[in-house]
């Protein structure tokens, strides 16, 4: 990206597409009719999830739980943000976990969010869904449903502006980069 100038990944039409397709895709094994829980992770995920929710409701009929997870106590990168308590619906045990983020990275989130679930119960299974993925993973991390992916350096930031239904705000941008001044 020359220049290191922002670059719209995708707009509020393409968002709508990929948030359907990865209802469909987290539907697809009939996990909603089988205790299914989305948790979005507190700031980045919980929109997402929220979305992914009505859209798997239309889909299945059935609205799955939904929950979000404050993971900072989890987390071993001493990144710390000032976040609402994590709001779990149900005990996970036994059920089908989905996990909810914006964008996957290094995948040190998930993990601090794998740890706060298997604190919370023994969930039958455990997903990842995230809407993009930029690669760069400094753990053996892999998400179950990707809505992009997008290979990225270390010097770019994914920035995903999600309004709580579909908005002509909606987008997923990309700054940084060669030239840039972004850390």
């Amino acid at each position: 990206m020359p220049g290191g100038g922002p670059r719209i990944l995708a707009g509020s039409a393409e968002i709508e597409r990929i948030i359907s397709r990865l209802a469909h895709q987290i539907v697809e094994p009939n996990e909603a009719g089988r205790g299914l829980v989305l948790l979005g992770i507190r700031r980045g995920g919980e929109t997402l999830a929220a979305r992914l929710a009505v859209e798997i409701g239309e889909i299945s009929g059935r609205t799955p739980a939904l929950g979000f997870l404050n993971i900072n106590l989890y987390r071993d990168d001493r990144v710390t943000h000032d976040l609402p308590e994590s709001d779990i619906p149900q005990d996970l045990s036994n059920r089908i976990v989905v996990i909810v983020d914006d964008v996957l990275y290094t995948g040190r989130t998930i993990r601090s969010a794998l740890d706060a679930v298997t604190d919370l119960g023994r969930p039958a299974a455990i997903r990842l869904c995230v809407l993009v993925d930029r690669g760069l993973r400094e753990l053996p991390i892999q998400p179950d449903f990707v809505g992009r992916f997008t290979p990225t350096t270390p010097q770019e930031r994914v920035k995903v502006v999600l309004a709580a239904s579909a908005a002509p705000s909606d987008e997923i941008v990309i700054t940084g980069g060669a030239g840039a001044d972004t850390p």
